[in-house]
């Protein structure tokens, strides 16, 4: 029986492609990657005669329509590759649905998502003990409108980490509505763009109130990660709050504490 299998590419490099995804392509009788954001670098591993289609210039129906038609063959690999993972912003369902409808078996593959490369890329934590504990994934209200509650300046409130997606162009929203939520002008942020691509990274580090025009003189206009913080540049501070987890002090199920003479 055929299937298709939704495959994170993860974030741009190659190499942080998972292993299971690797060895998906490397059987697959199809694959119709996303080569607007997917690098043809994504499918080096493709068997001889396996049929390789970019989507840049399709439609939902035609994607689905297309990775219906490859489904026909008995025992077919189908493969759509996506960036990052396909369940963030990944159009997953609306893919999943028609292909239930036709019966066939559907598999998904999880993918690094382009947060973690640029927080990995710009050496930042996205967590540090004590100062911010929650990490939201989100975007800027554009063309497509946001849930009830879920606007950046209800988000900002939090004063967590913010990873915003597809918000690049969106930069004097982003500072608008963070000034409303009680951020500051400057107030840490870091611009990837194309995390971990190997010709095409670009790393901006910048304020509130500089990052829109640190960006514009980059020629930075897409694909870009917005990261906001309070713990951003914390690799810099004298002090930090430290985790109890390897404080000696501390203890856990793998090792005891070490008393200190009073």
């Amino acid at each position: 029986m055929a299937k298709v299998w939704f495959v994170g590419a993860g974030p741009g490099d190659p190499e942080l492609i998972t292993l299971k995804a690797q060895k998906l392509i490397a059987r697959a009788d199809a694959i119709l990657y996303a080569g607007s954001l997917v690098s043809i670098a994504a499918t080096q591993w493709a068997k001889p005669g396996c049929i390789i289609q970019d989507s840049k210039g399709m439609t939902l129906e035609e994607i689905t329509g297309w990775l219906i038609q490859q489904s026909t063959t008995d025992d077919a690999t189908v493969i759509r590759l996506q960036t990052g993972d396909p369940g963030l912003y990944g159009a997953l369902i609306e893919m999943v649905q028609p292909l239930d409808k036709a019966g066939i078996e559907i598999g998904v593959v999880p993918g690094v998502t382009s947060a973690m490369a640029s927080a990995a890329a710009a050496v930042e934590t996205l967590t540090l003990p004590e100062l911010t504990q929650t990490v939201i994934f989100s975007r800027v209200e554009g063309r497509t409108p946001m849930p009830e509650g879920e606007s950046l300046a209800e988000l900002g409130q939090h004063h967590c980490t913010l990873c915003l997606y597809l918000s690049i162009t969106l930069l004097k929203k982003v500072r608008e509505d963070l000034l409303t939520a009680g951020w500051h002008d400057d107030s840490p942020i870091v611009v990837v763009h194309k995390a971990s691509w190997p010709d095409d990274q670009q790393i901006i580090h910048g304020t509130l109130a500089t990052i829109k025009e640190l960006c514009k003189q980059a020629g930075i206009n897409s694909q870009a990660m917005i990261i906001a913080s309070p713990a951003l540049g914390a690799r810099y501070w004298p002090e930090i709050k430290k985790s109890r987890l390897y404080d000696a002090q501390f203890s856990h199920r793998f090792r005891k504490a070490i008393k200190t003479q009073e």
